[in-house]
């Protein structure tokens, strides 16, 4: 087993990968480097090959996929998990890894810092801004840099990652994971630069940021029911004063309920409110049990404190 091993998945990435696996190379002398192809048209395998990267073949399409079969597959004590885009500065991964040993870390997430505007620009910016506002709202606030694609991974964290995502939105299952389970995790500021000439990003800025949005939200049903039920529940118990405040009011003053449908309504609606509770507290329940699972498998591996 491998103390490091360097992860970088890759869709037809022919411009830059021979780049990022020279690059992890010399940063990083001792780790072995993999390159999981997904599907690439190009020359990626070859040029992969030819750079010395050990090269996997993921057929399911989506980076979530890659990301999945490679925590599979791989046994080391750290994981360098990083784009093969040559966007990422490969000399900030022995101080990632570092931290990560020294501290007894997780997670390190390398938080991308830029001066060109071509490279991370304004409206990723404050897509990102706001996802990463959402998750730190709803389940901490320990991160800066939600959708980042560098991050240096433990062991335990890696054996102990359960979601299988099909695409981008797999950064914000790798950062809620070590929320939830209330892992030490750290950050480093590292430079990000622009694509070069010849690499196309495969980002879909509103398509895919909806698709993250989407998560977060399914994210937070599944990890805090009781809350997200909550809030539908007090939504419905509003929706029936509104309409049955007037009713009662009514009845109280002419012993009569001229507003039959509305007041039939307004019953529905706190019944609805009554449920959307009992929901909660039961699916809190399967969300506590989930939460204890992943607990227990995370501790079936040491930590690596020097």
């Amino acid at each position: 087993m491998s103390p490091v091993a360097v992860l970088i998945p890759c869709y037809n990435e022919s411009a830059t990968i021979g780049d990022v696996i020279k690059s992890f190379k010399a940063a990083l002398p001792d780790a072995d480097i993999y390159v999981f192809d997904n599907n690439s048209t190009d020359d990626t395998v070859l040029l992969a090959r030819q750079a010395g990267a050990i090269l996997r073949r993921v057929t399911l399409q989506g980076k979530g996929y890659v990301v999945s079969r490679m925590f599979a597959d791989i046994e080391a004590d750290f994981y360098v998990l990083v784009d093969g885009d040559a966007t990422y500065e490969a000399a900030a991964a022995p101080l990632m890894v570092t931290l990560a040993r020294e501290n007894g870390l997780d997670m390190v997430t390398g938080v991308r810092v830029t001066d060109q505007k071509a490279a991370y620009r304004p409206g990723h910016v404050l897509g990102n801004r706001m996802l990463t506002r959402c998750v730190t709202t709803v389940f901490g606030n320990q991160i800066s840099d939600l959708l980042s694609g560098y991050r240096v991974l433990s062991r335990r964290y890696v054996k102990s990652f359960p979601i299988i995502s099909k695409g981008f939105e797999v950064e914000t299952f790798l950062s809620v994971h070590a929320l939830e389970l209330a892992m030490p995790i750290g950050e480093v500021t590292t430079r990000y630069v622009e694509r070069p000439t010849g690499s196309v990003s495969k980002l879909h800025t509103y398509r895919d940021g909806f698709r993250i949005l989407i998560t977060i939200i399914n994210l937070a049903k599944l990890e805090r029911p009781l809350l997200c039920f909550f809030i539908i529940s007090a939504m419905f118990f509003c929706l029936a004063l509104f309409l049955g405040g007037p009713v009662i009011l009514d009845y109280f003053q002419t012993g009569l309920v001229p507003r039959f449908p509305t007041a039939i309504l307004a019953a529905g609606l706190i019944i609805l409110s009554a449920l959307s509770v009992t929901c909660g507290l039961i699916m809190d329940m399967i969300a506590t049990g989930r939460r204890e699972a992943k607990r227990l498998a995370y501790l079936r591996f040491p930590s690596f404190w020097p």
